[in-house]
């Protein structure tokens, strides 16, 4: 079975950090010894978790109200959204679980995996510093910001911003793939929307479209096209 760290993208310096975001607290209550759990970086990894994402609303979304964002970014770290991350990295199958917990079904609960989630990035920032968290945080959480932002800006990007370019010129935007990267189980590919001769953004998806439909969304945000007119 693949390594929890070749599917997070990352190796953690000190091993004990994983060992203890992987250890559910049953395991201590049945043996009646003391033993770590990932309870303490649950609640490490809950505040990263709260404030990447809130950094990144905050960014994205400058005109947005805080009722707003705290609604987006309520819908991106419920309980039943990082029991779904922590199912696309089967992370069921390396949490340490007492013997009742495993027969009671605890390696799928919806529960352990959001918790061993939230222990995880807890374990990362501690291992490597807020940095490196967040961006991790950001990749694994790529997909679901991009589904936001395509559903606030309407179900077709890039027909919005190809109706928006077109009313200044009759030129259309133009895309193009410029590589991938990631294992083969979470490839990502990497994409440009070009107008005339400037790059108006960039965006990565999990597939070709995705990455154009994720370079549109940028582009719409940033508006390059506005300093080209202003100029």
């Amino acid at each position: 079975m693949e390594s929890i760290e070749v599917r997070l993208g990352y190796k953690f310096r000190n091993p004990l950090l994983l060992a203890e975001a992987l250890t559910h607290p049953s395991l201590a209550y049945e043996s009646q010894k003391a033993h770590f759990d990932n309870q303490r970086l649950e609640f490490l990894g809950d505040s990263v978790l709260q404030l990447a994402l809130t950094e990144h609303l905050f960014r994205m979304f400058p005109d947005f109200p805080e009722g707003r964002m705290t609604k987006l970014r309520a819908q991106l770290v419920s309980r039943p959204a990082l029991a779904q991350f922590a199912q696309s990295l089967q992370l069921g199958s390396y949490i340490l679980l007492g013997k009742g917990e495993e027969a009671s079904g605890g390696r799928k609960r919806s529960s352990t995996l959001a918790d061993a989630f939230e222990a995880l990035v807890g374990a990362i920032y501690l291992d490597a510093g807020y940095l490196v968290a967040r961006d991790l945080v950001m990749t694994l959480f790529e997909h679901e910001i991009g589904s936001i932002s395509e559903t606030l800006e309407g179900s077709n990007p890039k027909g919005t911003l190809q109706e928006t370019l077109q009313a200044i010129s009759a030129e259309a935007p133009n895309y193009r793939i410029t590589g991938e990267s990631g294992p083969d189980h979470r490839k990502v590919f990497h994409a440009q929307v070009i107008w005339g001769n400037t790059i108006l953004a960039q965006g990565r998806g999990k597939s070709k479209k995705e990455a154009e439909v994720r370079a549109a969304i940028e582009a719409l945000r940033k508006k390059v096209w506005l300093n080209a007119e202003a100029s």
